[in-house]
């Protein structure tokens, strides 16, 4: 099996897996005009999201979309989607490349080549070296790992660069939770500092 075709099957089985659900209803779940809406997670932690951001997927691999969107139930590694990823222990034990466990030592790449840039399908991306390393707040008494990752788009035919872009994760190792995002999502660390643990 060649390496495009391993990473084919593995964006196939992830799709399957991030079947299209939100809150548990199917379709995207919605908030009142002004009032943030709780998103409760595993361990015990909810997220009170902005009016707008909808959530896909349950379970290990859900998807919160907070703008435009190409296809909003693609799931994790689809282009062309304003979104930010939640992920569980199943997406965490295949999380590093060549589908190892994911650690904070390395990016978020489930893949075993290259995959479609986040914000141009026709390129391929490039994770880099991390940019930033620290803890960060996770509602009170929480602390994530946190990672800056360096990364860029380039053309599959010959490698030029076309944008750079970072990729944010916030890894609670004792819950195992992920959250990763590719869009630099205005409002996210915010989000994430008030979250409320039960």
């Amino acid at each position: 099996m060649t390496k495009t075709t391993l990473a084919a099957a593995a964006l196939a089985a992830a799709a399957v897996l991030v079947a299209p659900t939100a809150a548990s209803a199917g379709t995207p779940a919605t908030a009142g005009a002004s009032a943030a809406r709780p998103l409760q997670l595993r361990n015990g932690l909810t997220l009170n999201l902005p009016p707008g951001w909808k959530v896909y997927g349950r379970g290990d691999w859900i998807q919160v979309v907070t703008g435009a969107c190409a296809n909003p139930r693609g799931g994790y590694g689809h282009s062309e989607c304003d979104s930010f990823s939640i992920l569980g222990p199943d997406a965490i034990k295949i999380g590093n490349e060549v589908f190892k466990p994911y650690t904070a030592k390395r990016p978020f790449y489930p893949a075993t080549d290259v995959q479609a840039c986040p914000h141009n399908h026709r390129w391929g991306q490039v994770l880099g070296g991390a940019a930033a390393k620290g803890l960060r707040q996770v509602g009170p008494g929480h602390k994530a790992h946190y990672r800056e990752w360096k990364a860029k788009c380039v053309s599959y035919s010959n490698g030029t660069v076309k944008s750079r872009y970072v990729q944010r994760e916030w890894y609670l190792p004792q819950s195992r939770i992920l959250i990763v995002d590719r869009w630099n999502t205005p409002g996210l660390p915010g989000v994430l500092k008030r979250a409320v643990w039960r």
